[in-house]
């Protein structure tokens, strides 16, 4: 086999690159993928010789593709059913993707849907990409003030979702799995130790099987939740497939009432779970399936 053109040899280079950009711009890694490739069928089509800085031109290639594909999916998600919630990336141990190791994780993700695209854009591109404001106004054809405004205004929204601290992966695990257990038992005791008062949970379905469609706000909400579900389906069991870390949040694999697959991702503060992720709609988790080899079912 030839070795690959020096055009091919660039691109590839900042392919891992590129995708992690994608990805936290849409929220999808199978959009991601489109949009790279889409990238490299423009690059194909220049000359590189003509191009000063080769990174800077894929970057803003990139974005702008990006922003147009991001523009159409906010408008599907105004009329998807239930919550939306981001596609979620295995990131350790699983899967070894070290291209999307950053500081974003799932539940900043999440805040970051109330961004408008140039908002979002603009903060992925300055705060998280390290790219100075004068190059991301070309990449926005903004001027610079205004992507400064755009990256000033995205903070703003998103500040409660940074990460205050890193939690220790053993603690993460350890949680992941008491929290597994409690659920899948209804030990109401065990879990009202593990939530803080003010938690959350949202799950996404995308109307293909059962979610819960508006969040649940509470852990006395949550804990008569967990109650009630026990006390419908203990018969049919849940098993954990195994933890793993989901864009920066520790959490798990598992097989669901009727071997449905999900993702569950916890955001832990101060030694208590604050936010509870379960992803569901099998057209998120086909990359899931495929890593364990199970099909992803999609009925409830």
């Amino acid at each position: 086999m030839s070795p690959p053109d020096p055009s091919t040899k660039v691109f590839e280079a900042h392919r891992p690159r590129l995708t992690r950009l994608a990805y936290r711009m849409l929220g999808s890694l199978a959009e991601a993928e489109d949009v790279t490739q889409e990238a490299w069928l423009r690059w194909s089509r220049v000359d590189p010789a003509k191009i000063r800085e080769p990174g800077a031109w894929l970057t803003r290639t990139t974005t702008r593709l990006a922003l147009d594909l991001l523009k159409s999916a906010r408008m599907r998600r105004e009329t998807y059913v239930g919550a939306w919630l981001p596609e979620p990336l295995i990131t350790q141990p699983a899967s070894g993707v070290e291209e999307f190791a950053d500081d974003l994780t799932l539940s900043l993700m999440t805040a970051m849907e109330r961004l408008s695209p140039l908002e979002r854009a603009a903060f992925l591109l300055h705060d998280v990409f390290d790219i100075g404001f004068d190059e991301v106004a070309t990449t926005l054809e903004r001027d610079a003030g205004s992507v400064r405004q755009l990256a000033s205004r995205a903070r703003r929204h998103i500040q409660a979702a940074r990460p205050r601290y890193a939690v220790e992966p053993a603690e993460g695990e350890r949680l992941a799995r008491a929290f597994f257990e409690a659920a899948k038992s209804g030990d109401t005791a065990s879990l009202s130790a593990l939530l803080a008062a003010d938690v959350t949970l949202r799950s996404d379905g995308g109307g293909k099987v059962m979610a819960f469609h508006n969040a649940i706000h509470g852990a006395p909400k949550l804990l008569r939740l967990y109650a009630g579900l026990h006390r419908k389906y203990s018969r049919q069991g849940s098993e954990m497939l195994r933890p793993v870390w989901i864009d920066g949040l520790p959490g798990y694999i598992s097989l669901e009432r009727g071997r449905i697959l999900q993702t569950t991702a916890l955001t832990i503060v101060d030694g208590r779970i604050v936010e509870v992720f379960i992803t569901r709609n099998p057209d998120k988790l086909a990359h899931i399936a495929a890593l364990l080899n199970e099909p992803p079912l999609a009925s409830a």
